[in-house]
């Protein structure tokens, strides 16, 4: 038997390799000799950049970024063991949570960090950069991350401008920098949100990164000015991508200024693992997460290792913490199988206790099940 386990973390328990190692462990209990695959996988968010660089046999390094409020800190970014590719998630330089609650200010807060990591991975040599845009805590359509990278906003009287959100719609000149690192850019995108309006970066995300409703009206109407002058002066038209209003806009500062690519998270992380490559004589696939629920219906991480397999033919059953679909819902998710890891009453701070515990027991237990029904030998 050949087993491909591919989970996502469990959110506050396990790591995506944890969870490999204790469904590998359940499984070889019952089969010694089992051919397993490990693959911890992400869906583009958080723990997508030490994923994809734990797959590319990388390192994770550190250096000195600005916050999203300018102060200075230490940031993770991986590369991959050839050097050529960098993994880097902006929230670990400009998330929402490196701030505390009454600090939270999507007028003053700033990508420029984000940029400085960009910056930093050139310098190291990578000419290709995989770009995480989840859990921003900003709304300045990337001109922070721009001017990092040498990009120049000016007033109407010539004078320089602090790229945050409150100065998008002061912004009458966009200078670019004399040369621009060649780099290719992928960003891990999953909000379809345009850049402006209803539905946009401001309207729709910006109060849960602190603004009141004047801010948002502000955050809106700069977010449209932004898009009005680069239109203008650069005969570009980005502002209703689907994907430009993604993190308080970077989306769009990403396809203007870096010229990047927006592609859904889960596919560039099954891309950059070369998951379907993987798939070759695998008999059953071991995938799940912390939570099983109506996200995970919308076509995240398991959503597509399941439509995978589905071309293959190969059955995936999923282990959870908290299975929140229908029987209905699993079928339609296009999983063989899918169950909770908690087998009696308990409060949480327990289940996260023994999640390691739970996810070996339930791999072990599926796995004997299989045995039975494959008439496969146990030795």
């Amino acid at each position: 038997m050949k087993f491909l386990l591919a989970p996502d973390k469990f959110r506050g328990s396990l790591t995506a390799e944890e969870v490999c190692s204790a469904m590998a462990e359940g499984i070889r209990a019952v089969l010694p000799a089992a051919d397993i695959i490990m693959l911890p996988m992400a869906d583009g968010g958080e723990g997508t950049a030490e994923i994809l660089t734990f797959d590319a046999r990388g390192t994770m390094l550190t250096t000195t970024v600005a916050d999203p409020l300018g102060r200075s800190i230490e940031a993770a970014y991986g590369i991959s063991a050839d050097g050529a590719t960098a993994f880097i998630e902006m929230a670990s330089a400009s998330g929402l949570r490196l701030l505390e609650s009454d600090e939270r200010n999507p007028c003053l807060t700033s990508t420029f960090g984000t940029g400085q990591l960009i910056l930093e991975a050139v310098r190291q040599g990578a000419n290709h950069i995989v770009l995480g845009i989840g859990g921003s805590a900003t709304t300045d359509a990337g001109i922070g991350m721009a001017a990092a990278l040498g990009w120049q906003f000016w007033d109407a009287e010539g004078q320089p401008l602090e790229p945050n959100g409150e100065n998008l719609i002061k912004i009458h000149k966009i200078v670019r920098p004399a040369s621009s690192p060649k780099i290719h850019v992928e960003v891990a995108c999953d909000v379809t949100a345009p850049l402006y309006g209803f539905g946009g970066a401001a309207q729709l995300y910006a109060p849960q990164k602190g603004a009141t409703p004047e801010m948002v009206t502000q955050l809106d109407k700069g977010l449209k000015h932004l898009a009005d002058l680069i239109k203008k002066d650069f005969g570009l038209d980005l502002a209703h991508v689907p994907g430009a209003g993604a993190a308080g806009g970077l989306g769009f500062g990403a396809l203007f200024f870096l010229g990047a690519t927006l592609k859904e998270g889960v596919k560039i992380v099954m891309e950059q693992t070369h998951f379907a490559e993987k798939l070759e004589g695998v008999n059953w696939i071991f995938t799940g997460e912390g939570k099983i629920d109506e996200q995970t219906l919308q076509g995240k991480l398991i959503a597509g290792i399941a439509n995978a397999a589905h071309l293959k033919g190969i059955p995936v059953v999923a282990l959870c913490g908290a299975l929140l679909v229908s029987p209905d819902d699993i079928r339609r998710i296009g999983l063989t199988y899918a169950t909770s890891i908690i087998n009696r009453p308990m409060t949480l701070d327990e289940a996260i206790a023994s999640a390691y515990t739970g996810v070996k027991d339930a791999s072990q237990q599926l796995t004997q099940l299989f045995c039975k029904i494959s008439n496969v030998d146990k030795v």
